[in-house]
């Protein structure tokens, strides 16, 4: 209520704010209450055209959500990245305390979203403890994402010859920053909160410059190298043991011309990686096709199609110019400003 006397108040005052000069310059002929007419149309616009009778109380909050996660990291390594100092009976402990607190708060980001859809749905109810049912099933999944984790710190280990121990990986490498944030976010789509899982895998692209849709499916001992841009779709399918580098994308494939109106159709549209592949930089894979069991993609790689297991896929090789064909690129580029 106290919110709601304040924001009346503001609007009040909005007529009270000085007006511009008549001799201002141009843009600064707008006043705050032309803006807020403005913006009232639009969303007033935008309320219609998609018939919405309201809007939801609040959305899953982002802040709540990074809060949360960092929560359930203490809770997955409670010395590691909890920075729990005590001695190990106290350990469960810290570890109870993180849970309960990761997890109350998890139930009324994910009953912020079923209340979003309810509202879509303009039908039926959810039960009131589907959010409850929710989080107590996610919570059931945390010994399997830990252990997923430390599948994907070891291999990002095994295959890095720069890493000095796993501690360094899971605290500093992006790849496991991004495979704990997936983890979550995947359980959680699985489980019925697609918005709230959504929200966890933009903070870590954001964190990170990985982009994985908690949709994907991926195997034990995901290791992303550097990782820098690379963008994982939600109906992938990755094996165990797959490495990628950055700016890897395993993306969905448009055909051209196709611009049809309203969402598209929810199908299976991004690439199946089989076990023990390795895509270097720059590799892009589209649509539903299938890379075989132990397969090399070279980098900067264009592909469509399917590769058969054990197979090497590469670019023709970069050849060094004869002396003559050197001077002519380069008094090109120097002629070229």
């Amino acid at each position: 209520m106290g919110y709601a006397i304040r924001m009346s108040a503001s609007v009040h005052a909005i007529d009270r704010l000085p007006r511009p000069r008549a001799d201002a310059s141009p843009g600064a002929g707008a006043s705050i209450g032309d803006a807020l007419a403005s913006l009232k149309e639009a969303r007033l616009d935008w309320r219609r055209r998609r018939a919405v009778p309201g809007d939801p109380v609040r959305f899953p909050s982002r802040s709540g959500l990074e809060r949360i996660v960092e929560m359930l990291a203490a809770a997955l390594y409670p010395r590691r990245l909890g920075q729990f100092r005590g001695d190990a009976a106290e350990e469960d402990a810290f570890v109870v305390a993180k849970l309960i607190a990761a997890t109350g708060e998890l139930e009324r980001e994910v009953a912020a979203e079923l209340g979003y859809w309810q509202e879509e749905a303009r039908g039926g109810t959810f039960d009131a403890d589907q959010p409850g049912l929710i989080v107590r099933l996610f919570s059931a999944t945390l010994g399997d994402v830990r252990r997923l984790v430390d599948s994907d710190v070891e291999a990002a280990f095994l295959g890095d010859p720069a890493a000095r121990s796993v501690d360094e990986i899971l605290i500093c490498y992006p790849g496991a920053t991004a495979s704990l944030y997936h983890r979550i976010a995947h359980q959680l789509h699985g489980l019925g909160a697609p918005i709230t899982a959504r929200i966890i895998s933009e903070i870590a692209n954001a964190r990170t410059g990985i982009d994985i849709h908690p949709g994907a499916t991926i195997g034990a001992g995901f290791f992303i190298d550097h990782g820098t841009g690379v963008v994982i779709g939600e109906t992938a399918i990755i094996g165990a043991r797959v490495r990628l580098y950055q700016h890897v994308t395993l993306g969905a494939r448009t055909p051209i011309g196709d611009r049809r109106p309203g969402p598209v159709e929810r199908h299976a549209r991004h690439p199946i990686i089989e076990d023990d592949v390795v895509i270097y930089a720059g590799a892009t894979i589209l649509g539903r096709v299938t890379i075989g069991r132990g397969t090399t993609i070279g980098g900067n790689v264009w592909l469509l199609d399917d590769v058969p297991a054990g197979s090497i896929v590469v670019q023709p090789a970069a050849r060094v110019a004869a002396a003559a064909d050197a001077a002519a690129v380069r008094d090109a580029l120097a002629g070229g400003g």
